[in-house]
């Protein structure tokens, strides 16, 4: 049925609604909803690739329609949360400006996806989903979580930091595996050693009784700095090699 070829957009428009009324909520303070609906956005766009894939409903305007979605839902408001809560804490001026480098970037790094034919498997640069997922958990853990963490949200220092470090490692040539199963890829046991970490901090953190928020945020944080140093091993070893 032509109707099924048009699952695959709805679902996108669907994570778009999320990440526009996510920054609704972020200007009213309410950043625990914004977090949630952050979540529900990435939900849908996980399921609009996956039925795309099923249906067979590839078209060049989804294409389009998915960066356009993913730059308000995982750009605009992981920026606007972070800039939000700068303004909570006091901060005003130019340094309470610094997370729109997020959204900037974040736009950039959908650009270049959409035409870099290398990213077929793995991604090159820290996806937008994974960018703005760690920006949310980040702050919901901080209200839910530890005061030792949450006092780390008042240094008006490392939101603009990580909003930088953030913004550069999307843009970047850093080689970042996909958890996407690939019959015969050399990633699959690289994926089993993340989901393994991930079991790990799962544990941990029911273990603490810890809010759930951290197994997003140390999972996450996991998933960077082990494909960074992925990153770097790799390049010490063609480096011995010359």
């Amino acid at each position: 049925m032509k109707l099924f070829k048009h699952i695959p957009n709805t679902i996108t428009s669907m994570n778009l609604l999320c990440g526009a009324l996510g920054v609704i909520f972020t200007f009213r303070g309410a950043l625990d909803i914004a977090f949630y609906l952050m979540l529900a956005a990435a939900v849908c766009d996980f399921f609009d690739g996956f039925s795309a894939r099923l249906l067979k409903a590839y078209s060049a305007v989804g294409k389009e329609l998915d960066s356009l979605a993913d730059n308000i839902s995982f750009g605009l408001l992981p920026a606007m949360m972070f800039h939000r809560r700068l303004i909570e804490g006091g901060v005003t001026g130019f340094v309470s400006y610094i997370p729109l480098i997020i959204c900037i970037f974040a736009a950039i790094r959908l650009a270049k996806f959409n035409v870099d034919e290398r990213q077929s498997e793995n991604f090159l640069g820290l996806a937008t989903p994974a960018c703005a997922l760690w920006c949310g958990s980040l702050i919901f853990a901080a209200d839910h979580g530890v005061m030792s963490f949450a006092n780390m949200l008042h240094d008006t220092q490392l939101i603009p930091v990580a909003s930088v470090v953030l913004a550069l490692l999307m843009i970047s040539e850093i080689p970042m595996f996909s958890l996407k199963y690939k019959k015969g890829s050399a990633y699959n046991r690289v994926r089993l050693y993340f989901l393994i970490m991930v079991a790990a901090v799962t544990v941990a953190t029911l273990i603490l009784k810890i809010n759930w928020s951290y197994i997003v945020f140390l999972s996450l944080t996991c998933y960077i700095l082990f494909n960074i140093l992925l990153a770097l091993f790799s390049l010490r070893i063609v480096r011995k090699e010359k």
